[in-house]
């Protein structure tokens, strides 16, 4: 039985294939890992579809392929007996595309993979994977900037990512004030020190926040909102809510449902800043920024959340949230997000200015709620009351729309979040 490439999700075309759990020869039980398969921020374990022995593995670790690709055969139980050849070594590993292999081109796959021929284009440039063009033309970078680690020099995404986080990097320079030199001075590890390696999500989270910071002008806005009408709800059902559910009902799902209420009154914040053109998105495709138990952030992606009520929405976060913190999110659950809201406000925060997740026009901050002493008019005259307040702040790309719009668009999420009877919504 062929193993191919799996359509991990709508927006996943291709994937690297990480690493092979069997080798040639082994006996693999249905549902058993097999191989992983990794994407710019996640890795996914992909099981075994039947139960047999692996006979063939056309596809060496570290290669990038598109969706549907022959990847291995497995000889499953049943089937007509075939000799298992000796394992043979794998082909180098490399980021090139690799293309479904036929049977008679087996034998020198991996003389094909390592020849300077398949290193290179016809006019002589070097072949790069899809990964490793985006994130050189995301940064304005060129091959020859980069100093390829991989078989035979080739260039890996960690070397464009280890690029970009060293003083050498255009992009790490071009945040930096004009009279203030680019050059950083070389820090050693003292005996005192610890030292830790950046991990692939600490890379990417460096990469993308500095490319963002680079080309997107960011401004920033907030509002003060009174909680008062959702503490009511939490007060009064959040026992049994946890009870029932397994997880606690928190300001965010309310947060989330209020955010797609105001995009739907001001579409143009749900949008991304093309070539000159601001592409408007018809479906709220929402980011709830997740910490990976401080080992980096991961924005993970609650996809048609304008489809979704409150409870549904409330569910998606918390499920979405266990599984970054497992390693078990699918790419489709980190990818394709139109506005992100990150929520500091469970460590107590006050204030806090998110950087815009690219290629995004705009991403809401949410603070801690605290009690604080607040006016509230009535007919018969102002009174003071201790209510639940928080800031929502919102940082956007001023090319996208300005700061009119934008302040329209928070008042209608603390207006909405404040006078909502949120009680029909549960």
């Amino acid at each position: 039985m062929n193993v191919i490439m799996p359509q991990l999700g709508e927006t996943v075309l291709e994937g690297i294939v990480a690493n092979w759990y069997k080798k040639v020869g082994d006996k693999v039980q249905a549902d058993e890992s097999l191989f992983d398969v990794e994407t710019d921020k996640v890795t996914s374990e992909i099981p075994a579809p039947v139960t047999g022995v692996v006979t063939e593995i056309r596809v060496a670790a570290g290669t990038t392929v598109k969706v549907g690709t022959v990847l291995a055969v497995i000889t499953a139980e049943g089937e007509v007996s075939v000799a298992v050849p000796a394992a043979r070594p794998a082909a180098a590993p490399t980021n090139i595309a690799a293309t479904p292999v036929k049977p008679a081109a087996r034998i020198s796959l991996a003389a094909a993979m390592d020849s300077p021929a398949r290193l290179t284009t016809a006019n002589g440039k070097p072949r790069l994977s899809p990964v490793v063009r985006r994130l050189l033309g995301e940064n304005g970078l060129t091959p020859e900037q980069i100093n390829g680690t991989g078989n035979n020099g080739r260039i890996t995404r960690e070397d464009v990512l280890d690029f970009l986080t060293s003083p050498r990097s255009p992009a790490a320079a071009s945040v930096l004030p004009s009279h203030v030199s680019a050059t950083v001075p070389t820090i050693s590890a003292g005996d005192d020190d610890r030292v830790l390696p950046l991990n692939r999500v600490r890379r990417a989270t460096a990469s993308h926040m500095v490319h963002s910071k680079t080309i997107a002008p960011h401004a920033v806005q907030a509002v003060e909102v009174d909680f008062h009408a959702v503490d009511k709800v939490r007060q009064a059902i959040g026992t049994e809510w946890k009870e029932r559910e397994g997880y606690s009902l928190t300001y965010l799902p309310f947060i989330a449902r209020a955010v797609c209420e105001a995009i739907a009154k001001y579409p143009q914040i749900n949008s991304s800043f093309g070539n000159d053109e601001l592409i408007v998105h018809k479906r709220v495709h929402l980011g709830i920024a997740v910490d990976v138990n401080f080992e980096g952030l991961l924005a993970t992606v609650i996809r048609d959340a304008h489809h979704k009520n409150l409870r549904g929405l409330a569910a998606e976060i918390s499920r979405l949230a266990a599984a970054a913190r497992k390693n078990q999110l699918k790419p489709d659950e980190v990818s394709g997000g139109t506005y992100t809201i990150s929520n500091s406000g469970t460590f107590g925060t006050l204030f806090s200015t998110s950087i815009i997740n690219q290629p995004q026009a705009a991403i809401l901050s949410a603070d801690g709620v605290r009690k604080k002493p607040v006016v509230i008019e009535g007919p018969e005259g102002d009174v003071i009351a201790i209510r639940p307040v928080g800031i929502l702040a919102q940082s956007f790309d001023h090319r996208a729309f300005d700061g009119a719009y934008s302040a329209s668009f928070l008042r209608c999420l603390k207006e909405t979040i404040e006078n909502r009877d949120w009680l029909n919504e549960l």
